[in-house]
């Protein structure tokens, strides 16, 4: 534990559940989808739907659904941010049994295409659960370095994608699997104790069977997606 799990997070208020963890999911959900988002269909659930609009959950949401972190003074602004970047967005509340109480499910577009469906809680003190991934379960907080590679359900894969991690002296703190049916689409997500260097990540991008690869650098959430 450190300091700021006892203070929390560098936010803009008023709750860091209700506003800094909503904002990292948005962020996290812009940075899944790979590119900017153009539309966002955003269920709210449990507290996040009956008190969220009080706490600015919605704000929070755009706000990082337009790239901004817990600490940007522009949140209040976010749905007049949106409208001048060309995001069109609405909200309904929603109920997904045994949810986390905090929780918000985004389905998103982008301006090429693309379109994702995360499932995401916040744990309080600005941190997150991302629980589902285009209805794939996955569960990874994005707290440190984390994997999330799609790929073909192969023999082999998994063995290919944690050797050239072990080649570069990157230790697998976790690792999950995930798929939908035998030979079918596969999820791994991989948390690991050190950074994982940009062309290590490219390397994995073009190992055979993968479909998209997503970083996730750590703390700050800071991440890139490679198709």
């Amino acid at each position: 534990m450190n300091i700021f799990d006892i203070l929390g997070p560098v936010m803009v208020g008023p709750s860091s559940s209700h506003t800094a963890g909503a904002a990292r999911i948005g962020y996290v959900t812009r940075t899944l989808l790979g590119e900017r988002p153009v539309r966002a269909r955003i269920g709210l659930c449990g507290s996040f739907a009956a008190t969220g609009t009080g706490h600015g959950t919605d704000r929070a949401l755009i706000a990082g659904l337009l790239g901004m972190k817990p600490d940007d003074l522009r949140i209040p602004d976010s749905f007049a941010l949106a409208k001048e970047e060309g995001l069109s967005f609405t909200f309904e509340n929603i109920k997904i049994p045994e949810a986390h109480p905090n929780t918000a499910l985004l389905r998103v577009e982008g301006e090429g295409g693309r379109t994702a469906e995360v499932q995401a809680s916040s744990l309080g003190g600005g941190r997150i659960m991302i629980d589902r991934l285009d209805g794939t379960e996955v569960h990874c907080t994005g707290a440190c370095p984390t994997l999330i590679i799609r790929n073909q359900d192969s023999p082999g894969m998994v063995s290919e994608v944690t050797s050239l991690l072990s080649w570069n002296r990157v230790n697998i703190a976790t690792l999950q699997l995930y798929r939908d049916k035998r030979g079918g689409s596969a999820v791994m997500v991989i948390e690991t104790d050190q950074p994982i260097p940009n062309q290590i990540v490219l390397l994995l991008e073009h190992l055979d069977g993968i479909e998209r690869i997503t970083y996730i650098s750590g703390e700050e959430t800071e991440c890139h997606t490679i198709h």
